[in-house]
Parts: C-alpha cells; structure tokens; sequence
C-alpha cells in the first residue's frame, strides 16, 4: 500500500505499487479507452502518466473524474501528480461497482457535471463498471434514454451484467420499467428511487461472480 505525497526518494515505490499490487502492469497494454459523449465526455481504465499527457494533448482534456475516490495506491498518487502538472482539474467521485447506486452520490455526480469544465475523461480501475454507470448516467443527464445508457454497461467493455456489478443495469432497467416516460430521471432519483429495494431484488450468477472477482479480481 503506498500512502501520501509522492516525493523523489519515494517514486519507485509508487511505481511499483501501481504496476503489481493496483495491476497497473495489464493498463500499459490495455486502455479501455472510449468515447461516452464525442468531443465531451470520455472513459478509460485507470491512466499511466504518459498516457493521461497523451490523452489531454488529443483530445484537449480539462478534467479528470476518479471514479475510484481517493485511494491510498500508487496509481492514485500518479494520477494525481499528473493531472496537476497537465493542469487538469481532478475530481473524486467514488461509486460503488457492487452495490445498487447510492442516491446522494448519483446527485453529487450531476452537480459535478453540470459544473465541470469538458472536454473530460472519467475513469475507474479498469474502466468497465463505475465508469459504465457514470457513463450512463451522462447520458440521462443529457436527456437520453435508459437504453441508451445502458450501453456503457457492455461486455465489450468488460462489464458483465450476470456478476454482483449487474446490479448497475438493474438501475437504469428499473428506471425504465416503474418510470421512463412517466416522471424525469432526476426528479425519480430524488423522489422515488429506493437503493435498499433494488439491491434487495437483484441476484448475481456463481459464475460470473467468480470471473469478476476471483479471476479479474475486480473492485
């Protein structure tokens, strides 16, 4: 666990812990890179360095979302260095990938993104089921439609619907049952969404479950 600041005697710590214990090793490869709003909005998995800088130099970032919140890793140490020295704005914005969407945190989202400064690129670990949901949930703040969103919830980004992180489309299909078209998806948020109920109702498949998180080992 790397913890703190990063100072010159302790970069190769941060490394080190980045590549082997966040499994940052797999994200020099693969990038899970997409893109949720052209020339807006944008998801990957967790960012090196040299790719966050590559990355603001062709799509012209302003900011960058952490879906993982402030973690004590050296992914996180890293990212944040970079991100200041690129002057990117930063933003925590924890969510759960196993847990039905929390209410107050999906409101905060939208505070967030009707303040932040775009073009910008969210991420989580490995950019498959925190940044599907933020995805999708940009979309229904941009006036889409449940089916839309839950397009950022795909297998083709590593996300599958069978694991405990099914419970993501969950929301947006219940959404779309009890409300769409009847009521607007912040005004349900508010008013009529009940997590403790949805995470009551949804139950994930042994199989998936074990990919996710024995074979993935996924947050």
């Amino acid at each position: 666990m790397f913890e703190g600041p990063i100072t010159p005697g302790r970069r190769r710590a941060a490394w080190i812990d980045s590549l082997f214990v966040d499994h940052a090793v797999f994200r020099t490869v693969w990038d899970n890179f997409h893109a949720v709003i052209p020339g807006k909005l944008y998801r990957c998995n967790h960012p090196t360095p040299s790719r966050l800088a590559r990355l603001k130099q062709r799509y012209g970032l302003k900011t960058l979302v952490n879906l993982r919140g402030h973690r004590r890793c050296g992914s996180d140490a890293l990212s944040r260095e970079a991100a200041a020295m690129l002057g990117l704005n930063h933003i925590d914005m924890a969510f759960e990938s196993r847990g039905a969407p929390h209410r107050e945190r999906i409101l905060r989202f939208h505070g967030y993104y009707r303040t932040m400064q775009f073009p910008a690129l969210m991420h989580c670990k490995s950019g498959a089921d925190r940044t599907g949901l933020a995805g999708g949930l940009a979309i229904m703040f941009e006036g889409g439609t449940s089916a839309e969103a839950m397009r950022q919830l795909s297998w083709r980004y590593g996300h599958f619907n069978k694991s405990p992180t099914g419970v993501l489309d969950a929301f947006f299909i219940h959404y779309a049952t009890v409300a769409e078209g009847r009521i607007p998806f912040l005004e349900w948020v508010a008013t009529e969404y009940d997590e403790v109920a949805l995470r009551a109702r949804f139950r994930a498949s042994g199989l998936s479950s074990f990919i996710n998180d024995k074979v993935l080992r996924r947050e």
